[in-house]
């Protein structure tokens, strides 16, 4: 995958969570849950662009480890959302899928970097 489908892939997680935040119940929670979900996922797309055109090796690195944070994050929301039971699991397995996926990616990709001499 090139950074280019990278750079689509993370804007589309992006407005796939927002969708999805969009659909909580207008509750204390899932006004809370709704916040931080749409925060953290597009900085997930914000970031990795930023990484995409960051000045040094350390600072794509740095980058990444912001990306690898926000996925993360997107992920506990997701989860909670489930344990919550806000919304139907399924309505939310694709969105948990891609997180587990991303994280993946950006994790090789901050390995590969520090390895590249």
């Amino acid at each position: 995958m090139d950074k280019a489908e990278l750079k689509n892939r993370t804007k589309e997680f992006a407005h796939r969570t927002v969708k999805l935040s969009l659909a909580l119940p207008k509750t204390t929670l899932g006004h809370h849950i709704k916040s931080q979900l749409i925060r953290c996922s597009t900085s997930v797309a914000a970031n990795y662009r930023a990484a995409c055109i960051a000045q040094s090796k350390a600072s794509f690195i740095a980058k990444l480890g912001i990306v690898i944070e926000e996925v993360d994050e997107s992920c506990f929301w997701l989860q909670f959302i489930i344990d919550e039971k806000l919304l139907e699991t399924k309505k939310v397995n694709s969105l948990l899928n891609e997180t587990k996926e991303l994280t993946a990616i950006f994790i090789a990709s901050r390995k590969t970097a520090r390895n590249i001499k």
